[in-house]
């Protein structure tokens, strides 16, 4: 009779080294190793199957990170606890992503603005507008969020814009916000309000270097293009 070879259900073959897990590569490899989907892994203490139908519900990545805490609960397995920490875990990213911002900072470029600003203001499903103050050697003082939702007159006040600048005697300010739509194409309303704010920075004697719009992978720079409109 054939001698029978039994083995225990899950059981690794002799000499058959364990697959190894998210965790196991984080630790040998580092974290820039690792796909997205081990790092959710590993911060969720999922599964790979609970994890792929997590980013599969939200569209992918990018879309997870726009997701607030009740779209994230409704997907199975995924309750408020795991979804603050998913929340928190893309809110400590952006943070990081603006870090570099510092006193004494030097922007040479639109595209310097640029790369500071998208990771912070890509997927935000709302407008923000930001003024950065800028001393008379034309380096960052303190950047100041002014507004969040689409830009009006109303809404981006020369008050809210000019008010910090002047009590703090800024020498320059360069202007940013975001399109949620992906299209950093300036609109008719952004074109009015750069005008009037140019307008009010020549009677302050305040200069406005730029105003950048951040897109989707692509941004405008109003100084590059010619519609600054104050001749700085």
């Amino acid at each position: 009779m054939d001698d029978l070879q039994t083995t225990i259900p899950g059981a690794d073959a002799p000499g058959t080294p364990q697959e190894e897990t998210a965790a196991g590569r984080l630790d040998r490899l580092g974290g820039d190793a690792l796909a997205p989907a081990e790092l959710l892994e590993i911060l969720t203490g999922k599964g790979a199957a609970e994890v792929a139908a997590l980013l599969d519900a939200a569209g992918g990545l990018r879309r997870l990170s726009t997701r607030n805490l009740n779209e994230i609960r409704t997907v199975p397995g995924f309750g408020p606890s795991t979804a603050r920490r998913i929340l928190a875990a893309f809110a400590l990213g952006r943070a990081v992503s603006g870090l570099r911002l510092t006193p004494g900072t030097r922007f040479r470029s639109g595209a310097d603005i640029f790369r500071h600003y998208h990771g912070r203001l890509r997927d935000l499903k709302k407008e923000q507008f930001w003024a950065i103050l800028l001393d008379g050697k034309n380096r960052v003082m303190r950047e100041e969020r002014v507004s969040e939702g689409s830009l009006t007159a109303s809404l981006v006040h020369p008050r809210e814009v000019f008010g910090p600048a002047v009590r703090e005697s800024a020498g320059a300010l360069v202007f940013v916000h975001n399109h949620p739509s992906g299209d950093p194409t300036p609109s008719v309303e952004d074109v009015e309000i750069t005008r009037r704010l140019c307008a009010v920075a020549d009677l302050v004697g305040i200069r406005v270097l730029d105003h950048v719009v951040v897109g989707d992978g692509a941004y405008v720079s109003f100084l590059e293009r010619g519609l600054l409109g104050n001749g700085k």
